[in-house]
């Protein structure tokens, strides 16, 4: 009988103890840091930091959600499983297009490690491009080129969506520098130069041709930036308009056929 219940008590001695090892068996995440400032971002940037982690527990760890504080927060995470001694990562990408000032989210992490929940934020400050331009001395605003155009839009009345006509403006360097058209920029994507300029040099003057290659139909108007080394002012913007239609032949028969017919 005594051994007996010696053999029951050994017995449920060992059933606590492996369910007490059984409970401590659990991934546990361990990140090198749970929060990322930005500090300054410029305005229509993808900000996107990743959050590594190691697991330090004795059995794989799974990501099952990560939930981000707000739409503009896009979170990534490993989707595979994290064994003990491996490393992961959540990924947190803020879209800071029209969203000026300060921002902090978070995100959070669901998960079957020791520590179920766990929340990561982001912060930092969104500048507007005039905010983010560099801040020059007076001695390099007065040797810096400037630029002048002699007009800021142009209509090109009807065209077609197959043609690319361009438009003519007249640059001016009433800098002390060369002046140097680097690039352009639109939201359409059919605007460009139609020969590559060449520097100004200061006190002249140059022809700019612009090519309009808009295929959708209708009254359109888009906008163009002129980049350049010009450091005195923001970069100018041009304004075409056009009246695109399908065919301006098809255009030319309905007016003829609308058009009255005296008596004979």
């Amino acid at each position: 009988m005594l051994h007996k219940t010696f053999t029951s008590t050994l017995l449920g001695a060992a059933l606590v103890l492996t369910t007490a090892f059984s409970a401590a068996a659990q991934g546990v995440l361990n990140f090198e840091q749970k929060d990322h400032d930005f500090s300054n971002v410029a305005e229509g940037t993808l900000a996107t930091y990743e959050f590594k982690f190691k697991n330090t527990g004795d059995q794989p760890v799974v990501i099952a959600n990560v939930q981000a504080s707000c739409g503009c927060t896009t979170p990534d995470w490993t989707k595979t499983p994290v064994l003990p001694g491996k490393t992961g990562f959540i990924r947190a990408s803020f879209n800071s297009a029209g969203r000026p000032g300060q921002f902090n989210k978070t995100v959070t992490v669901t998960s079957n490690a020791k520590e179920p929940s766990t929340v990561l934020s982001i912060k930092g400050t969104v500048l507007t491009k005039d905010e983010m331009r560099p801040k020059y001395s007076a001695a390099e605003l007065a040797k810096s080129p400037k630029m002048v155009i002699d007009r800021t839009s142009h209509d090109f009345g009807k065209m077609e969506p197959g043609q690319q006509p361009a438009a003519k403006f007249t640059v001016k360097n009433t800098g002390k520098a060369p002046l140097e058209l680097t690039s352009l920029t639109s939201n359409c994507y059919c605007i460009s130069f139609k020969n590559t300029p060449k520097p100004i040099a200061p006190g002249q003057s140059a022809v700019v041709e612009l090519v309009y290659g808009q295929r959708q139909i209708g009254q359109m108007t888009d906008v163009v930036t002129l980049h350049s080394n010009d450091i005195t002012a923001p970069d100018p913007k041009i304004t075409l308009r056009a009246n695109i239609l399908q065919s301006l032949s098809q255009q030319s028969m309905l007016k003829e056929g609308a058009a009255a017919v005296p008596f004979k």
